[in-house]
C-alpha cells in the first residue's frame, strides 16, 4: 500500500514511540510515558478493530491467588518469588482501581472462592493445612487477617451440586473488562497519545535514526524507540523471546432470574473459572484438556472444550437453572515456562513487556508504567 502524503506526514511521522499492542500493558505504558514526559510523541499500533488477544476477552477476575495455585507454584519457585509476584498483583489492583476509579471498571469486592468436589479432597486437605502459612503471608502484604478462610456453609447458597468444600479470599474482586478498557483508551486518549488500528507490524530493524518498522501492507515508517507489548503474540515479532500462546475458550449465558451464585469461582487449580455477570453465568477454561491443541494464535473454539464447559454448568454450577448459552468466544494468553513477566530491553531503541501469565488485569497496570519508565530513561 502506498501512503498519501497527508498520511505518511500526520500519522507516521515525528514518532518518538512505537507501541504494539493497545492493551492493558501498552494503553497504561503510553499514559505513563504522556505523564513522565509529555512532549514525547506516542503511537500505539493495534492489529485489529478491538485490542486483539486477552485483554478485551478476559473474564474480569480482580484476582492475585488461590491457595491451590500458590502451593503449585511453590513447588516450583522459593517462597520470596512466589510472594513477590502475589505482591506486585495485589498492588496492581489497587493501582488499576485507583487510576480508573471503581465506578468506570464497575468494581465488585464480592471476594473469590476455590470449590472442590469429593474428588479433591487430598488438595482441600493441603490447602487448609497450609491456611496459617498463607494467612501470615497475605498479611505482610496486605495488612489484612484471615484472607483466606472455609466458608463450607456458603455452598448451598450458591445452588451447586457436587461441591462439598469451598475456600474464599476476601479480598478478591471482580470488574467489568469492557469498561475497564473503554476507559482506558479514553484516558490514553485524553493524554495525548495515538492509536492507529488495523496496523500489523511483521518486522522491524534498527537504523541510524530509532527503528525503522515494516507494516504487513508493505510500508515502512521510523520511530526513535520501539516498545513491544503484544503479549501472547510477542513470538510472531520477537522470535528468541520465551512467551508461548495459550488460548482460553469462554462462554457465557443468557439471563438467569434465580441465579444464586455472586463472586469468581475457581475449579480445578484455576484451569476453570466462572462468575456471575448480573444475573449470567461466565464461565471459561478446560485448556488442561488439550495443552498442546490450545498453544495456538487461532481465535477459534473446539468441540471438545466447549462440550466439557456446557457439562460442568448442567451438573455442577447452575444444576436445574433454565437458560441458553448466548455468547462463546476466545483469548490469546501469554505464558511460559515462568509466571514472571518479561519487561526489558532488547536491543539499541527496542524493549519489550510480555508475558502476562494470565493475570493481565491484576499486574498489567504496574507492568505498563514500568516499561514506560525503562523507555523514557533511554530519553
Amino acid at each position: 500500500m502506498r501512503l498519501s502524503y497527508w498520511e505518511k506526514q500526520t500519522f507516521f511521522s515525528n514518532i518518538d514511540v512505537a507501541i504494539i499492542g493497545s492493551g492493558i500493558v501498552g494503553l497504561n505504558a503510553a499514559w505513563q510515558i504522556k505523564i513522565l514526559n509529555p512532549s514525547i510523541n506516542v503511537v500505539i499500533l493495534e492489529r485489529s478493530f478491538l485490542p486483539y488477544g486477552a485483554s478485551t476477552r478476559n473474564a474480569g477476575f480482580a484476582c492475585f491467588g488461590s491457595i491451590s495455585e500458590l502451593l503449585d507454584d511453590l513447588t516450583r519457585e522459593s517462597e520470596q518469588e512466589v510472594f513477590s509476584r502475589v505482591e506486585k498483583r495485589y498492588r496492581g489492583l489497587l493501582r488499576l482501581r485507583q487510576k480508573l476509579g471503581d465506578t468506570n471498571i464497575q468494581y465488585e469486592g464480592l471476594g473469590s472462592f476455590e470449590v472442590f468436589t469429593p474428588s479433591d479432597s487430598l488438595l482441600f486437605q493441603e490447602c487448609t493445612n497450609a491456611f496459617n502459612f498463607f494467612n501470615d503471608s497475605l498479611y505482610k502484604i496486605t495488612g489484612e487477617v484471615n484472607t483466606y478462610s472455609v466458608v463450607d456453609d456458603k455452598i448451598s447458597s450458591m445452588g451447586f451440586a457436587g461441591i462439598n468444600h469451598m475456600i474464599s479470599n476476601r479480598l478478591e474482586g471482580q470488574i467489568d473488562t469492557g469498561k475497564m478498557m473503554y476507559s482506558l483508551i479514553e484516558r490514553v486518549k485524553a493524554a495525548g497519545a495515538v492509536i492507529l488500528n488495523g496496523i500489523t507490524i511483521e518486522s522491524f530493524e534498527n537504523s541510524d535514526n530509532g527503528v525503522v518498522l515494516r507494516e504487513s501492507s508493505d510500508f515502512n515508517f521510523e520511530a526513535k524507540k520501539l516498545l513491544v507489548c503484544n503479549n501472547g503474540f510477542a513470538k510472531q515479532l520477537l522470535p528468541n523471546a520465551e512467551v508461548t500462546p495459550a488460548r482460553a475458550q469462554v462462554m457465557v449465558t443468557s439471563p438467569i432470574p434465580e441465579l444464586k451464585l455472586k463472586g469468581c469461582f475457581h475449579y480445578e487449580k484455576g484451569y476453570y473459572y466462572f462468575r456471575n455477570v448480573g444475573d449470567r453465568i461466565l464461565f471459561g477454561g478446560g485448556r488442561n484438556l488439550d495443552f498442546k491443541g490450545e498453544t495456538t494464535y487461532e481465535m477459534s473454539l473446539t468441540e471438545q472444550i466447549q462440550n466439557r464447559l456446557k457439562e460442568l454448568l448442567t451438573t455442577t454450577i447452575a444444576p436445574g437453572l433454565n437458560y441458553n448459552i448466548d455468547q462463546t468466544w476466545s483469548g490469546i494468553m501469554g505464558l511460559g515456562n515462568s509466571k514472571t513477566t518479561i519487561v526489558k530491553k532488547l536491543e539499541p531503541n527496542v524493549y519489550c513487556a510480555v508475558r502476562m501469565g494470565g493475570m493481565g488485569v491484576a499486574i498489567g497496570t504496574l507492568i505498563g508504567e514500568e516499561a514506560a519508565q525503562m523507555v523514557v530513561n533511554d530519553f
